[in-house]
């Protein structure tokens, strides 16, 4: 029997993404982002939520575009520091010693050392209670030659994304194979 546990937010997995955005002085910043998700695929798109007070809100509302970079397990306590520090007081690149790079296709900065990279452009902003989800196009992906597999395409095995407990707070790697998608089922 399962019991109530109230209304929460709880979903496993939830990605960890870091956002990348140029704030008014054209200084790169980056945010570490959990509630977001892929949202359609044609076009394709991102979702990421965030609350106005975050200083990436007001850097996507002013340039209209964001990077999502995907960091992999061995940079996870430089992602839980771009959770942390604001990027008001604190130069996230020069406090990790990690690079930003200028996106070929939209005013946003995202990180190097990171394997996997979604160049994205705001299309669509919807006000939710604390948060604001912007809804970007992916214009392009961009992955490390070390992360790709079969048909050239980012394998999740040498990717490692990290992803998220919200209720314990905690950070996981990806587990283990389960079998082939829309594949599977067929069994049945």
């Amino acid at each position: 029997m399962k019991k109530s546990i109230g209304a929460r937010t709880i979903v496993f997995p939830t990605p960890v993404f870091v956002v990348g955005t140029y704030d008014k002085a054209g200084k790169p910043n980056v945010m570490t982002a959990a509630w977001a998700g892929i949202c359609c695929s044609s076009p394709p798109c991102v979702a990421v939520s965030l609350r106005k007070a975050t200083y990436t809100y007001g850097n996507i509302m002013e340039h209209k575009a964001f990077t999502i970079s995907i960091p992999s397990e061995t940079h996870v306590k430089e992602a839980d520091y771009f959770g942390i520090a604001s990027g008001r007081k604190a130069d996230k690149f020069s406090a990790t010693g990690l690079t930003p790079v200028k996106s070929d296709l939209v005013d946003a900065p995202y990180v190097k050392e990171f394997p996997l990279v979604l160049e994205c452009k705001v299309l669509h902003t919807l006000e939710i209670g604390l948060h604001t989800q912007f809804v970007g196009e992916i214009l392009d992906v961009k992955a490390d030659e070390a992360v790709l597999g079969e048909k050239r395409l980012p394998d999740i095995e040498k990717v490692k994304p990290i992803v998220f407990a919200p209720e314990v707070r905690g950070y996981y790697g990806v587990g283990d194979y389960l079998g082939r998608a829309f594949s599977i089922g067929k069994k049945l």
